[in-house]
């Protein structure tokens, strides 16, 4: 069994212009000490499919479907009194913008020993004392100085390293990170991937990483999901996935990656993805597809198997564009 197996999940959110389906028919696991990284482009459904675990979607209109098992438990039927104990003790999340999560109000010392003294029901003082050594475990200088310092008073990367020792305090089996790197220089950037490695290697917690960043993927994860119009379009461990892309979009949002081999302007794919609000009975890559044939309009592909561990959604899959 692995640690979290999501099976057929859908979401759908009731909003004034109708019912949205942002994600449709996903499966995939995750196992004990694996860094998944789910990648597209902006509105694949790639954060809708993460936050589907703990539930953080709108209750009043996301209707959820399909099956989220942690450890052989449903989630999805989880009453909320028993999910509150799940979220951030089984289940964390470093989100997107650590200055919009963190409260400008309560120092970033409150805001972990908060955590602990929900979960691990630990004293102040002993909650306080924890969350020095979640700074010291992310890589802040000077700790103890640091958790009486207010949000606005620390660095982006600080910051992003705060709700990372936030996420990690009661030791998660899961850890959902949400696009952490996004606006932080390289130097940032990698130093914050080293955070991840590191809690990996010390807690064996499972990292699902949300991410537009190819380069990101090659660096840190174990295995990929490429997500298109809400579904997974092609699924691989990382080092087969660059080595032999199967599907179309998978080539095209490598062939867009940066090179100093590349002179002039880089590779695009045409068009734009789909409205989640429509979804028609053929590849909903086909408009943008270079290898787009008559049987792509006439029906939609499913994840088939290309290799060993390697599954892609195609009807004319191939390594070249």
């Amino acid at each position: 069994m692995s640690l979290l197996e999501i099976t057929d999940l859908a979401v759908h959110f009731d909003t004034e212009d109708g019912l949205v389906q942002a994600v449709r028919d996903i499966s995939l696991t995750l196992e004990e000490g694996e860094i998944l990284a789910l990648c597209g482009e902006s509105g694949c459904g790639k954060s809708v499919t993460a936050m589907s675990v703990p539930r953080l979607l709108p209750p009043g209109t996301t209707k959820l479907s399909g099956s989220i098992r942690l450890d052989g438990r449903e989630l999805t039927t989880l009453p909320e009194p028993e999910l509150r104990k799940v979220r951030g003790k089984d289940v964390s999340v470093v989100f997107q913008e650590p200055m919009t999560s963190l409260n400008p109000s309560f120092t970033v010392g409150y805001q972990i020993a908060e955590v602990l003294r929900r979960h691990e029901k630990l004293s102040r003082r002993a909650a306080m004392d924890r969350a020095v050594e979640l700074l010291e475990l992310v890589g802040i200088p000077a700790p103890r100085r640091r958790v009486k310092e207010y949000p606005h008073q620390l660095s982006g990367g600080m910051r992003q390293r705060v709700m990372i020792a936030i996420a990690v305090a009661c030791s998660p089996r899961v850890l959902i990170a949400d696009e952490p790197t996004t606006a932080l220089d390289v130097t940032i950037q990698a130093g914050v991937l080293d955070v991840f490695r590191d809690l990996r290697d010390r807690l064996g917690t499972a990292i699902i990483l949300i991410t537009h960043d190819l380069g990101v993927v090659a660096d840190i994860a174990d295995r990929a999901v490429v997500m298109y119009a809400g579904r997974a379009v092609e699924q691989a461990p990382v080092a087969e996935l660059f080595a032999r892309p199967r599907h179309p979009y998978t080539l095209g949002l490598m062939k867009a990656l940066p090179s100093a081999a590349v002179n002039g302007r880089l590779a695009e794919i045409p068009g734009m993805v789909p409205s989640p609000m429509s979804d028609p009975d053929e590849c909903a890559f086909r408009a943008r597809c270079p290898r787009a044939q008559d049987d792509c309009a006439t029906s939609r592909p499913p994840l088939v198997r290309q290799a060993a561990g390697h599954l892609a959604a195609c009807f004319h899959p191939g390594e070249q564009p």
